[in-house]
């Protein structure tokens, strides 16, 4: 098994795999998330054949299970895409029992400078992308040396494809910088500080993403941010159900505080950067207030 991270990923450095694929051959790949599996179709294109395990818009991540048609589908990928940072611990330890002859395993974590108690939701981070682009269009130019052209031409049409996304963040940056708004747990913690917002109660977030109980004072803290109008706008987790959740978002929308609910997966078809951009406009929409 081989692991891409740092500069390992320049694709002048990536020596050709002893298992590079046949001329007219697809590249078996396996993302542990549905974004990821859609990056790695936006790189490799008709050279490779993605799957994606966690991919349903209505399963919490958090309670996700694997199967043994899982642990077949890995066994089978050359290329392996996970989050990392303890996000999809099953992931690494699936890998490591269905080895496959010069596999390449990108972990996202390890390429963006993040470890085991830091946010795990990567992907909100405007910088993680490009850097997956790249460990994908390495990965796929190693194993597949024939047509790394492509690959790399297919990078360069990805990052310029993010440009309407980070417009969006700068311009939501420029209006509602110092906005203070506050959030169920910290899935859009990455985006919300791109872009310049205050985020509040963040001990009640990582409560509930730990699944503990939060501290009464932090539930009492929430509270009185939004009976107060102490924030803007308050970000939920749309995939995970807990009561005491459900109890602020109602509160909040009590007490006319713009709600966004965001996720941890893709919606069915939306490309990355369409998800991105529809959460974007949505939280846009709410820092300018509620409507009349």
């Amino acid at each position: 098994m081989k692991i891409l991270a740092g500069l390992a990923l320049a694709l002048t450095a990536l020596a050709p795999l002893s298992n590079a694929h046949a001329d007219d051959a697809k590249i078996p790949v396996v993302a542990a998330e549905n974004f990821y599996g859609d990056v790695a179709r936006q790189i490799g294109g008709d050279r490779v054949a993605v799957v994606s395990i966690m991919s349903n818009p209505d399963q919490d991540p958090h309670l996700f299970e694997t199967t043994p048609s899982t642990v077949r589908q890995i066994g089978d990928a050359q290329v392996v895409i996970l989050n990392g940072a303890d996000y999809d611990p099953w992931m690494a330890k699936l890998v490591s029992i269905a080895p496959h002859a010069g596999r390449i395993v990108i972990d996202v974590a390890e390429l963006t400078g993040k470890k085991a108690g830091d946010n795990p939701h990567l992907w909100y981070e405007p910088s993680t992308m490009p850097a997956a682009a790249k460990g994908l269009a390495g990965a796929f130019s190693a194993a597949d040396p024939a047509h790394k052209d492509d690959y790399v031409a297919r990078l360069k049409t990805f990052e310029t494809s993010l440009k309407p996304v980070n417009d969006k963040i700068a311009a939501i940056r420029a209006k509602f910088a110092g906005a203070a708004v506050t959030a169920s747990e910290p899935v859009f913690g990455y985006m919300a500080s791109a872009l310049g917002l205050t985020m509040r109660n963040e001990r009640f977030q990582l409560s509930i993403m730990n699944n503990t109980e939060p501290a009464a004072r932090d539930v009492a803290a929430f509270e009185q941010d939004l009976k107060g109008h102490k924030v803007k706008v308050m970000f939920f987790n749309k995939q995970a159900s807990d009561k005491a959740v459900e109890r602020l978002v109602a509160l909040a929308r009590k007490a006319r505080i713009p709600v966004v609910g965001v996720t941890e997966t893709a919606p069915p078809g939306l490309t990355y950067q369409d998800w991105m951009l529809t959460q974007l406009n949505d939280t846009e929409r709410a820092l300018a207030g509620p409507s009349s």
